[in-house]
């Protein structure tokens, strides 16, 4: 089997496609440069509302005839919304290829938009944003990124509240399709059982007329960071603190992975075994990065008992920059065989290829080789490791907690 193949059509619309030898099934994944932080004030939570309409009807089908056809072959359609991008796919047969671009497609480009149902999914929208509020460790998401980044698209969340979902109308979402979805800003990504040239004439039936126009710029990030306490009467506390990271183009992305990975990643690491092996202090404690185009972040999660946040968000904090200062060879080798295992265990996978695929092809331009991605894991040194999460935790902190008010950092 030959590795992934980029072809754009004259309008700037993106085909990526890579076969895998052994499946008889097919990822299709339509990816779009836009997510929340291109929304404006008044709008916050179109790119999210966005993506559910689509699924309300669509070409000649109803809501209901879009999933029946899906589900009729054995298949399945899914989105998603991020602060950058919005995704759609569908899992399906090989064989129904043309049925998963025509689905995609057809809801991309013709959605019906009815107010009937625009005014329906509001209140499922509400559901969802009621749903996440009451859980901590997903709204605790939004509160570090609305103290870190705030008074900024970036720091808004992405379902938006109730006031900017009220706003929102059919004029909205037309508008939103007319300024982002356009052929530059989209990667039409297929992995498993496919044929480039079957892929590249069916993207052309649906997107070769789609008018040619330049990506929309989203307003750059500007980290602040800062404290946010939301009081609630729960038996637990849960905090998440953290510093800001680097762009995922920045010289700096790998080894920061490698430093998060061995400090506060896996049942190994500092973090975990000390604060939950040694003295159990929380039931779930781990670091992880985030990384965007303009910036990143790296942070600490907690969920402890009250009488422990203080103590155990202290000494987190302090098992970091510790591991920023002396750091073990051993610890660095784990690290990398863990990062390695992971980006070749997904390739086994048709839907992590498919996804890969579409983020990459749309980030960078192009796939990225994964046999690259893993030597510059391997060439990263400790110094460098080391040097990377003593400049982030000397930086400014962000520190949002659900529970009770903390102290922050020094």
């Amino acid at each position: 089997m030959s590795g992934p193949t980029v072809h754009r059509l004259a309008n700037g619309f993106t085909i990526a496609a890579e076969p895998m030898a052994g499946v008889e099934t097919i990822a299709v994944g339509l990816h779009v440069d836009c997510g929340a932080r291109h929304e404006d004030a008044r709008t916050n939570g179109l790119a999210h509302l966005f993506e559910h309409m689509v699924f309300k009807g669509a070409g000649g089908r109803s809501a209901r005839q879009i999933s029946e056809a899906v589900e009729n072959v054995g298949g399945y359609l899914n989105a998603y919304t991020s602060r950058d991008q919005t995704a759609f796919q569908a899992r399906l047969l090989a064989e129904h290829l043309d049925l998963g671009v025509e689905l995609i497609g057809d809801m991309i480009r013709k959605p019906h938009f009815d107010p009937g149902d625009l005014a329906r999914e509001k209140d499922v929208v509400l559901q969802e944003l009621g749903e996440a509020r009451d859980l901590p460790d997903d709204i605790i998401n939004d509160h570090f990124h609305a103290t870190a980044w705030p008074g900024q698209a970036f720091g808004r969340p992405v379902l938006g509240d109730e006031e900017t979902i009220a706003t929102i109308g059919v004029d909205d979402l037309h508008g939103w399709t007319r300024k982002h979805y356009r052929p530059e800003s989209m990667v039409l990504a297929v992995a498993g059982k496919v044929d480039m040239e079957r892929l590249v004439a069916l993207a052309e039936s649906r997107f070769g007329d789609m008018e040619q126009a330049p990506r929309p710029v989203a307003e750059v990030a500007t980290y602040q960071g800062g404290s946010f306490v939301e009081r609630r009467r729960l038996e637990s506390a849960h905090i998440l603190f953290g510093w800001e990271g680097v762009s995922y183009f920045d010289a700096d992305y790998y080894p920061l992975l490698l430093f998060s990975q061995a400090a506060g990643e896996g049942s190994s690491s500092r973090l975990f075994q000390s604060i939950r092996e040694d003295r159990g202090l929380a039931y779930s404690v781990g670091s992880s990065v985030a990384a965007w185009r303009d910036t990143g972040m790296l942070t600490v999660y907690l969920a402890t008992a009250r009488r422990e946040a203080q103590h155990a968000t202290d000494l987190s904090r302090d098992l970091l920059r510790g591991a920023a200062i002396d750091l073990s060879p051993e610890e660095l080798a784990r690290a990398k065989a863990q990062i390695r295992a992971t980006i070749l265990m997904a390739l086994e996978s048709v839907q992590s290829r498919a996804d890969r695929l579409g983020f990459q092809t749309l980030v960078h331009g192009q796939p990225l080789d994964p046999a690259d991605i893993v030597a510059k894991i391997d060439g990263c040194t400790l110094d460098e490791v080391r040097a990377v999460g003593a400049r982030l935790t000397a930086g400014r902190e962000t520190l949002a907690t659900v529970g009770p008010a903390l102290k922050a950092a020094a």
